[in-house]
């Protein structure tokens, strides 16, 4: 048998790799399943090199949303789960997506399963995903699996294009706002202060803030943009790290109006992927560990793995996402009747519906209240400016006159 090298996460997130012998590719990511262990590259020994991380490329999501629409469309009209994923594969724009498609066909084609072969790209296919697959598979009901991935993946991505489109204006407005401040202060304010000097007025404590400010500006304003992307870095930096990332995903849950909308995004994921899963055969524990994984919050991701050690120990599913104080009153209510009546994943699905209408609500309300707040930012900073220059002006205006 030929000898793979591997790396990948274990159980509990922490990096692994070693070296397995098994018949391809396909089988090893199977037997790596089975212990619990994620693959993230598989490379024969000594006839494959691994390829640098930026040039394995990504795809959208979008891209693969539409790829799970026509896949269940094929598959629902009767066509071979091989000639599928040929037919998919040759009709993208996106070359490293064909690539994947075309791998996983060939594994498809050697004897592998859907599931295990989408687990060897997982930057493309992730856990949610497989796992539902692999339900699928087992259930003999994949067309209706993929229509529930390709459903899901869309209201991701809607949910995605509304946040991004809320924070399209603001940011506009303040880094316009910003360049017009920086350009005041590197050549509008110099002009006046020379005036000032020559002059000999009297600059008023407004006068001599910006005159201070502009100074500071022309001196070190090549230093901001450097400043900028070391800022940018040293944060990233810090919220990859799981502490940085936990303090800074609570900080931002107790930001006002914003940190209510992340709360209800989280909310509307979580309640979206955890009733997919259900509904898709996947196993409740499996499926709490995928939905914390997928959650984008930390803070939802501790507190959806504290239910689920709770759950794990004989408890209801109810009682513990109570006491984490993350979910709200109506979200465990309606989850306690779903526990009751057994229509967990019908239960879920409605609160992720009702969620996603409050967010499109929230943001919609957002932009209502921080269009006044913007211009009224933008109306003290840029008007400040200007009236600190023309106070002095009416002093020189007095002298002349007198």
């Amino acid at each position: 048998m030929p000898v793979f090298t591997f790396s990948g996460k274990d159980a509990k997130g922490a990096k692994i790799s070693g070296e397995r012998t098994a018949e391809n590719k396909v089988a090893l990511a199977a037997l790596l399943r089975k212990e619990r262990i994620t693959a993230t590259l598989i490379k024969e020994k000594g006839k494959e090199f691994a390829v640098p991380k930026h040039a394995r490329g990504s795809v959208a999501a979008k891209d693969l949303a539409i790829f799970f629409k026509q896949f269940s469309v094929m598959i629902d009209a009767g066509l071979p789960l091989v000639q599928c994923l040929e037919i998919l594969g040759a009709n993208q724009e996106n070359k490293y997506f064909m690539k994947v498609l075309n791998d996983v066909r060939s594994n498809v084609e050697s004897g592998g399963t859907m599931a295990n072969s989408l687990r060897l790209y997982p930057n493309v296919f992730d856990d949610l995903i497989t796992n539902m697959i692999e339900a699928g598979e087992a259930g003999g009901i994949l067309d209706t699996i993929l229509q529930r991935i390709s459903g899901y993946v869309e209201k991701a991505v809607k949910l995605k294009a509304a946040v991004k489109s809320a924070l399209i204006y603001p940011v506009s407005i303040v880094s316009i706002a910003g360049l017009i401040v920086f350009a005041l202060m590197r050549w509008v304010v110099p002009i006046f202060t020379n005036l000032f000097t020559a002059m000999e007025v009297e600059l008023p404590l407004p006068t001599k803030i910006t005159v201070g400010i502009s100074n500071f500006v022309q001196t070190f304003g090549w230093m901001l943009i450097p400043v900028a992307i070391g800022g940018w870095f040293g944060f990233k930096n810090i919220y990859a790290t799981p502490n940085g990332k936990l303090a800074i995903d609570r900080i931002l849950l107790k930001i006002p109006v914003m940190g209510d909308i992340l709360r209800k995004i989280a909310v509307s994921r979580f309640t979206r992927t955890l009733g997919t899963l259900i509904t898709s055969g996947v196993p409740l524990l499996d499926a709490m560990s995928i939905t914390a994984r997928t959650s984008g919050n930390s803070v939802i991701e501790a507190g959806i793995m504290k239910a689920r050690k709770a759950i794990e120990e004989g408890r209801n599913m109810t009682d513990p996402l109570r006491e984490t104080g993350i979910f709200p009153n109506m979200v465990t209510q309606m989850i306690g009747v779903g526990e009751q009546t057994g229509a967990m994943d019908a239960m879920l699905s409605k609160i992720a519906d009702f969620y996603e209408d409050e967010v499109d609500a929230a943001i919609k309300d957002m932009l209502a209240l921080m269009e006044p707040m913007i211009m009224a930012f933008l109306g003290v900073v840029v008007g400040g400016v200007v009236i600190s220059l023309y106070m002095p002006l009416f002093s020189i205006i007095g002298k002349l006159a007198g």
